[in-house]
């Protein structure tokens, strides 16, 4: 059932690319948040273009599985297009919890004869539900990388956020790496608690953390040079830049790690 009445991450950020799976309750809280920054659908972007990089030099490095989390409506290319583009044979796993996810799925399964693309819906909440239905299409016994681009900013302290990626990052082997994104309030204190306001009033959490807390994501993990950093400042070299990320701070870290 596709809840039309409040606004979804998902489909916000389908409206911020430039989608159509949206709906005008999305598009209205949208462009709330355009008011208060008017860099919004800029940083939506940015944090696309970390997924395509980071996914291309973990595909670069030897990686031929991934489990993204969060994945959001489709919009090419997708990761597995670009996993599959550098390793024909890469198996993917994509896992959302939003019913119009699963509608677009169709447009997700068009992988490589030689590998393989699947959808599983399912909430970063409920980890072993994840695990469990990853494990049907990925070999948990190999190195797998868990992507979470600007999903873990919609989970609060409460729900355990922390926990739940400890929880993922235990049923993968040595040699496994995580990807994420996640949104701050360091550079925009008083832009981010009035968008914080606004999503709540809507029914939507918004978990903003600090670099610190961020980084915690990462703990017992080695972190991949240059560590954790701004979002569009995480190798550059394998991407084009996003227009406009460089016009005025982008607020959002990025990272990825190796498990040892």
């Amino acid at each position: 059932m596709i809840d039309t009445s409040k606004p979804h991450p998902a489909r916000m950020y389908d409206w911020y690319l430039g989608g159509k799976d949206n709906y005008p309750v999305d598009e209205e809280m949208g462009r709330q948040m355009l008011a208060l920054d008017p860099r919004v659908p800029v940083m939506a972007r940015v944090n696309r273009a970390f997924m395509h990089r980071s996914t291309r030099w973990l595909a670069e490095q030897g990686v031929r599985q991934f489990l993204d989390i969060g994945t959001g409506i489709p919009t090419e290319p997708n990761l597995h297009q670009i996993a599959q583009g550098v390793a024909p044979e890469t198996r993917v796993v994509y896992c959302d919890n939003d019913p119009i996810v699963l509608a677009h799925a169709a447009a997700l399964l068009r992988g490589t004869p030689e590998g393989a693309t699947e959808y599983l819906q399912a909430d970063v909440r409920d980890p072993a539900a994840i695990v469990a239905g990853a494990r049907e299409i990925l070999d948990l016994e190999r190195p797998v990388a868990l992507s979470l681009v600007a999903l873990l900013h919609f989970v609060p302290d409460e729900d355990g956020a922390h926990e739940l990626v400890g929880r993922l990052l235990a049923e993968v082997p040595s040699g496994s790496y995580l990807t994420m994104t996640h949104a701050t309030a360091d550079f925009t204190p008083e832009e981010s608690a009035a968008a914080t306001a606004k999503l709540k009033a809507a029914g939507v959490t918004l978990a903003l953390r600090s670099r610190e807390e961020f980084g915690r994501f990462f703990d017992g993990l080695d972190l991949v040079d240059p560590g954790v950093s701004v979002v569009h400042h995480w190798h550059p070299e394998l991407g084009e830049p996003v227009p406009g990320q460089d016009d005025g701070v982008i607020p959002g870290y990025g990272a990825v790690g190796r498990k040892p």
